[in-house]
């Protein structure tokens, strides 16, 4: 059931996605002021990066739409990123930070080190379920 503290948006998987994606957390944010500061920089870092490697690395014969759910409560911050694109062959137990030469692949190790849960899921296309425990309490 949803509640005003739920936003979803829905887009292709491109740079402007990643700039509605930082207005919803924005607007997440207005709607659940008690967060903390360190439990939204954290989780917003996290969606961030996920967003970001959403629209870069989505392949797909057609374009590839994505939609976004954010979700905060008292215990939890979570969004979840749904896309149309082929699935991404990624094991996120494998995933660690590239050395400081490195110029990309730094995202999804980000997002794990800021969040308690980061799981992704393929079927037609890609899941990725982000939550962060509230540590502001």
């Amino acid at each position: 059931m949803a509640t005003e503290r739920d936003i979803r948006l829905e887009g292709l998987a491109d740079d402007a996605l990643v700039d509605h994606v930082h207005d919803a957390l924005d607007e997440l944010f207005r709607r659940v002021p008690d967060v903390g500061d360190e439990d939204a920089m954290m989780f917003r870092l996290a969606v961030s990066e996920v967003a970001t490697n959403v629209a870069e690395h989505a392949l797909a014969r057609e374009p590839v739409h994505v939609t976004v759910e954010l979700d905060a409560d008292a215990s939890a911050l979570s969004a979840v990123f749904t896309d149309t694109a082929d699935p991404a062959l990624i094991d996120l137990g494998s995933v660690s930070m590239p050395g400081s030469e490195a110029e990309s692949g730094r995202g999804l190790a980000i997002a794990l080190a800021t969040l308690d849960e980061l799981i992704h899921e393929t079927d037609d296309g890609n899941v990725w379920r982000l939550r962060r425990l509230r540590h502001d309490h």
